[in-house]
């Protein structure tokens, strides 16, 4: 640090200082008429100089109660601290004190930087003038015909040694303020850091928001990426008859376009949860009328209406609204899709919007599986009520025919398995994945009661297999042809394995 850096930074220290003796000037206003009141004879800030500090030793306590009970005092001393003592951002507390820890480390940090701002301040009014006196003792007669309280005799060595009493007394006002500002500077990381419940409280924000991210990057890539697995199917079956079924083709291009819109609509969804605003076509657009513009292989529009199980604008689609249009837009790509439905589920309207919601992104993922790695391979869809011990559960399956060939896997690793375990374990279920007599076999398991996720479990056995071996219910291993999953969540960093339908 340059030594003008040094003197700028000690400069503002010292109004640091400054701005706490005036910040206590008003308690030691009120101790003062109070002494004077209580005790006969006593002037306000009048002679002697003891009843001046008896005053300022009355103000300080007043000046802690009021650091003690104020919690938003603890937001405006850290911004002070970080503008004028050079204290860095991270180093001090950015909220309003909330417990009662941190309200007594803001009534310390206030009774210090308003006791010694105090004694500061009065030293920076009474010491410069009577300095420059000093300083120019010599030049004026008149001054030296005054009685003053010297030490030594006014008229012969005074004359002599006044100009470097008065270099000595700016000197020492000097050192004063930069050792005290110093000494601010040190307590306050201490005095107005933030206090372990603090740091609690911002790693659970913190938590919260990466687990939010997370769960948002999950429905993206389950929406998204089915759409566009779908639509590169479509495409590529529409390139190839383009000459010889023109009919055929119009219709794939219909079922591109009805799954493009849908994808987007889906992303207006995600962007409302972050606040951000959809398309100037979208549900949020005045006097939109909610249909989504389906339409069938025919090329029809069809009409989307609203179920009662629907999350609507902002809501991810659930089992009751999104099923019937997402087996739609899969057979659309010329895949064979089949759904079994147990009749002792009851109406999928009827099932928890939680719980509809995420066997409708299991399913999803499920057919994307299979239209990745097997194309043209036929899909069962299976939904189904368990009794289990505790209590009843939605049993969900999606199997399809391992290729003879396997398709080569993506580059990049996919999140779709690892999605799936996390959506049955935040709902206190489990999944698993994996190829057995030739078939890929994918099984989730979503009590409809769903209990409060409490944190990462382990998972044995059949509870969270996404493939072969005991894993947790957030990490799977699954054949060597599938892709690598990574996700992080706000607990652990679960290592997805290997994502394949075949």
């Amino acid at each position: 640090m340059s030594g003008r850096e040094r003197v700028r930074r000690s400069a503002l220290r010292w109004v640091l200082l400054l701005q706490g003796g005036a910040l206590l000037m008003p308690f030691f206003l009120l101790a003062m008429v109070a002494l004077g009141l209580a005790i006969p004879g006593v002037v306000p800030l009048g002679p002697p100089l003891a009843w001046q500090f008896a005053g300022l030793g009355l103000a300080l306590p007043v000046a802690a109660l009021t650091g003690l009970l104020l919690p938003p005092l603890r937001a405006l001393e850290a911004s002070a601290v970080r503008t004028l003592c050079g204290v860095p951002r991270e180093a001090l507390a950015t909220g309003p004190a909330t417990s009662w820890a941190s309200r007594r480390r803001t009534a310390a940090w206030f009774t210090l930087h308003a006791g010694v701002g105090a004694v500061v301040s009065g030293m920076t009014l009474a010491v410069p003038p009577m300095a420059v006196v000093l300083l120019v003792y010599p030049l004026f007669p008149v001054l030296q015909e005054v009685e003053w309280s010297w030490p030594w005799d006014h008229a012969g060595a005074a004359v002599w040694t006044a100009p470097p009493a008065g270099c000595a007394l700016l000197l020492g006002l000097a050192a004063v303020a930069h050792g005290t500002g110093a000494l601010l500077a040190r307590c306050a990381p201490v005095l107005l850091g933030p206090t372990p419940a603090d740091r609690l409280a911002a790693a659970e924000r913190r938590a919260a928001d990466l687990a939010e991210r997370n769960r948002l990057a999950r429905e993206l890539h389950d929406s998204v990426g089915h759409a566009l697995s779908a639509v590169s199917l479509q495409a590529g079956a529409a390139r190839h008859v383009l000459d010889t079924d023109p009919r055929f083709t119009r219709e794939a291009l219909a079922a591109i376009e009805e799954t493009a819109r849908n994808a987007v609509t889906e992303l207006d969804s995600v962007l409302g949860v972050l606040g951000l605003p959809g398309r100037p076509d979208g549900p949020d657009r005045p006097g939109h009328s909610g249909h989504s513009g389906r339409s069938g292989r025919s090329g029809r529009p069809q009409e989307h209406r609203q179920q009662p199980g629907d999350g609507g604008p902002g809501r991810a689609p659930s089992l009751a609204d999104g099923l019937e249009p997402l087996l739609a837009r899969t057979r659309a790509t010329g895949a064979e899709v089949r759904l079994t439905l147990d009749p002792g589920l009851g109406p999928l309207e009827e099932l928890p919007y939680e719980v509809s919601a995420a066997a409708f992104r299991i399913v999803q993922e499920g057919l994307s599986n299979a239209l990745r790695h097997a194309p043209g391979a036929p899909v069962r869809i299976t939904l189904e009520a368990h009794r289990a011990p505790h209590g009843p559960e939605l049993v969900l399956g999606a199997e399809n025919p391992v290729p003879d060939v396997p398709v080569p896997a993506r580059a990049s690793g996919g999140r779709g398995l690892s999605g799936i375990a996390e959506r049955a374990r935040l709902l206190g279920g489990s999944a698993r994945a994996g190829q057995e007599d030739g078939v890929w076999r994918l099984t989730a398991r979503l009590p409809l009661r769903p209990a409060p996720a409490t944190g990462p479990r382990t998972s044995t056995g059949t509870e969270a297999d996404m493939g072969t071996g005991t894993t947790t219910s957030g990490e799977t291993n699954a054949d060597a042809d599938a892709d690598t999953d990574t996700e992080t969540s706000t607990d652990t960093v679960a290592e997805a394995g290997r994502e394949s339908s075949g």
